[in-house]
């Protein structure tokens, strides 16, 4: 129980507001660098030679500590066997899987169409297939007949 403030007395300042504090994209693209790396069983050297980076500057970027440039990072993709576009949606998933709060919303379900005013009956049938993997797939197929 709170104590009832005596009257005419201030009132209690109201709580600070929570903030979630959002990651460094550098972070999480190092990150994600680094654990394809270690799954792939490639050391920091193989990668930096392939990839023309030196190897002290890579494994800043793996620790978040440099910001490196599209060149770097698609370079250092490649030398992992990826594309860029594939290294930005594992650094996505990442951010998605640990911020849910920013995962895009999902889009609202289409109005049901009217039914017919000449007495024909109209089914409507919605499949939910599992959350989009890349950008750009969409979550719901929507099948309709009359």
């Amino acid at each position: 129980m709170r104590p009832v403030p005596a009257p005419g007395a201030a009132p209690e300042p109201a709580p600070a507001p929570v903030t979630v504090r959002e990651p460094l994209l550098r972070h999480v693209v190092g990150a994600a660098l680094r654990r394809e790396r270690l799954a792939r069983g490639r050391t920091l050297k193989e990668v930096a030679e392939r990839a023309r980076i030196s190897m002290p500057y890579l494994s800043e970027v793996e620790r978040g500590r440099k910001e490196a440039s599209s060149e770097v990072l698609a370079a250092a993709a490649q030398a992992l066997g990826l594309g860029l576009a594939e290294l930005l949606a594992l650094t996505q998933a990442q951010l998605t899987d640990a911020h849910p709060a920013t995962a895009p919303a999902p889009a609202a379900p289409a109005p049901a169409p009217e039914q017919p005013t000449d007495g024909r009956a109209t089914s409507l049938l919605t499949h939910r297939t599992p959350r989009p993997q890349r950008p750009g797939d969409t979550a719901d197929t929507m099948l309709l007949a009359a």
